[in-house]
């Protein structure tokens, strides 16, 4: 079940939506304060966010930046009919969409799902035994960035493109030969270990935010898979 975020001022809309989304499925949790909505997006993770712009004391613009500062979480922006300005800062800012009051409660369902659809992790259609804890890990191929359980993770463009390896092939064993040819292209020496070293700091840094972060596995005298 998808974890989503509701941050609104106006507690009718936030009741609307939280009729909207648990019917279809989603787990809720919803804030009309924008600093209290910050700081629970930081402990509770959530798989996206439904965030109003014009707010008092603290408006969804800022909102976004505060949150940008340490997640990747998609968010979808909430503005009202005539705030063609803010949708535009928004869009810039990287927003994930944006839908307009009134909306239609189908169209933001499908506003939410195609969002999720763009920032997850998909297994290829070939391989199986594949974990859900995937699902927790978001990538940017275009920015080079991720995020696991809504926590940026700042990895290197080596560490980046070793993750990107494995995660081309979810289940499937990557070897050192393989992660090398795919991840270091013609930019590094070619040393089978130094791969291990890459892993291991990708590990720490994904360690630091989840103590029980174990998707990537170590193969013994063969490589590495990512499930």
């Amino acid at each position: 079940m998808h974890k989503i975020v509701l941050i609104d001022d106006d507690e009718n809309i936030i009741t609307s939506l939280e009729m909207v989304l648990q019917s279809s499925g989603f787990d809720t949790n919803s804030y009309t304060n924008g600093l209290v909505a910050i700081e629970k997006v930081r402990e509770k993770s959530p798989d996206i966010i439904l965030l109003d712009i014009k707010m008092p004391r603290i408006d969804g613009l800022e909102v976004y930046n505060k949150i940008r500062r340490f997640s990747n979480v998609p968010i979808i922006f909430l503005t009202s009919k005539d705030s063609e300005v803010d949708e535009l800062i928004g869009l810039r800012l990287g927003a994930d969409d944006y839908v307009r009051k009134p909306f239609s409660q189908k169209l933001l369902i499908e506003r939410i799902k195609s969002v999720l659809r763009r920032n997850a992790i998909r297994p290829d259609d070939n391989t199986s035994q594949i974990g859900d804890s995937l699902k927790h890990l978001y990538i940017n191929h275009e920015t080079m960035t991720c995020s696991w359980r809504g926590n940026n993770i700042d990895l290197t463009v080596t560490e980046f493109s070793i993750l990107k390896s494995l995660l081309s092939r979810p289940g499937i064993i990557k070897s050192r030969d393989d992660l090398i040819n795919e991840a270091f292209k013609e930019t590094l020496k070619k040393e089978d270990r130094a791969i291990d070293s890459h892993i291991k700091r990708i590990r720490k840094k994904f360690l630091f935010f989840d103590s029980n972060f174990d998707i990537i596995k170590t193969i013994y005298g063969i490589g590495y898979k990512i499930e």
